[in-house]
């Protein structure tokens, strides 16, 4: 009897354990930090759990090594994920390419997934912290703690294959508190330095704090040491800290990166991506010759007002001020603000706030046909302890489930 050991309970174990328990002669057992299996998945797609998207290539992941990355999904791809999940009872729906189970309950997935590891004879052992895997000869031997009321009491479990499902850092209270990393380390691996990803900034002596609780559409773009290395479209959160929203958390990695090397990160935001420099400044003129309103009235039917009123104070224009007065270069200068407003970021919202981390074990350290270890036999590595994050959209649960599957089908060989 092959038995399997699979740290961490949460998508891409779950993934693994439920393919390797399909497969004959196999026994499968999860140990899981948190209280239940799949508490990270509840607040996934706000609650809705965006499972996979029907766009599904490399473009919308991000690692040291790509390729490794497409060699991945090839195995198992969306369509493969959406065909799982069916085969689990659940019906899908696509929302621009976005799939979300029909009931949109992240609740309902958890629920499935737990059941269907359960029903194939996966036995789940929660509240299990584990602190050492050991490898030998016949297998491993893994340390763990078990706290129950009183104190903590240590067990040691068996395993003739072990799947690390883990996961990062994001989120500790949800069960993702790093520990993956440092048994990674342990057996030795190496790691791509680990930072938030997919969360929001924090930007020094913040000039739009005044605008705090505003919702609007912008582009915004990351800058690092000046050279702009990611952008993306969509609604953007000003909060009294800094930024949010969409947008922020596609382009935070980059940006995480940029801090953690100590170099200048900076978001410029275009509050009018819609239209050019040209095209808004001959609209502004055309409207200010004939306005008999102070400019901070004038512009109420562009912007919030909160927002009207720091972009003025950033390009020196007093909101009182008649706006026919306005002179050729106070709109120019306006102009530049609306569409260039360079924020200094000092800090990410941290490892708690975000949805995911960049880094993690280098993809070049595993066979990316099986996920298995190339430094310890019988290791397998999967999901988001991995050097792979990807952006908003579905992308992260696929990288789980595609390289749980993979684990979890080599490991059952």
């Amino acid at each position: 009897m092959n038995r399997i050991g699979v740290i961490g309970g949460g998508a891409s174990g779950l993934m693994a354990a439920i393919t390797a328990a399909r497969r004959q002669n196999t026994e499968v057992f999860i140990l899981e930090h948190k209280e239940q299996a799949g508490k990270k998945l509840l607040s996934t797609g706000n609650g809705r759990c965006n499972l996979t998207n029907e766009k599904m290539d490399t473009s919308f992941f991000r690692s040291e090594e790509t390729k490794y990355v497409e060699e991945v999904l090839k195995q198992f791809g969306s369509h493969e994920a959406i065909t799982f999940f069916e085969g689990l009872g659940l019906m899908v729906r696509s929302r621009n390419g976005y799939i979300y189970p029909r009931c949109e309950q992240a609740s309902v997935v958890r629920g499935l997934l737990v059941r269907e590891a359960e029903e194939s004879g996966v036995r789940i052992h929660t509240g299990v912290h584990v602190t050492e895997i050991i490898p030998g000869k016949k297998g491993f031997q893994i340390q763990g703690e078990h706290a129950d009321k009183t104190a903590r009491r240590k067990e040691r479990y068996y395993a003739h294959k072990v799947i690390l499902a883990c996961g990062g850092r994001a989120a500790s209270v949800l069960g993702s508190d790093g520990s993956g990393y440092t048994l990674a380390k342990s057996l030795g691996h190496s790691l791509v330095p680990v930072v938030p990803a997919l969360v929001q900034l924090k930007v020094k002596d913040h000039p739009l704090k005044n605008a705090a609780g505003v919702r609007t559409e912008a582009s915004v773009s990351a800058l690092v040491d000046g050279t702009e290395v990611s952008a993306d479209t969509g609604e953007l959160q000003i909060t009294n800290y800094g930024i949010s929203g969409i947008p922020v958390f596609q382009i935070s990695r980059y940006l995480a990166k940029a801090l953690y090397q100590k170099r200048r990160a900076e978001a410029v935001i275009d509050f009018l991506p819609a239209m050019s420099e040209a095209e808004l400044t001959e609209y502004l003129q055309k409207r200010s010759m004939k306005e008999r309103r102070k400019v901070s009235e004038y512009l109420t039917g562009i912007f919030h007002e909160k927002l009207t009123l720091c972009l003025l104070s950033l390009s020196g224009i007093s909101p009182k001020k008649q706006a026919k007065e306005l002179s050729g270069d106070e709109i120019r200068r306006f102009v530049r603000q609306c569409r260039h407003t360079v924020l200094l970021i000092q800090d990410t919202n941290g490892f708690d706030n975000a949805q995911v981390c960049a880094g993690g074990v280098r993809l070049q350290e595993a066979c990316c046909r099986t996920m298995e270890s190339r430094y310890v036999e019988g290791l397998y590595l999967t999901g988001e302890l991995l050097d792979v994050d990807g952006m908003c959209g579905g992308y992260n649960l696929q990288w789980a489930w595609a390289t749980g599957w993979l684990a979890g089908n080599a490991a059952a060989k």
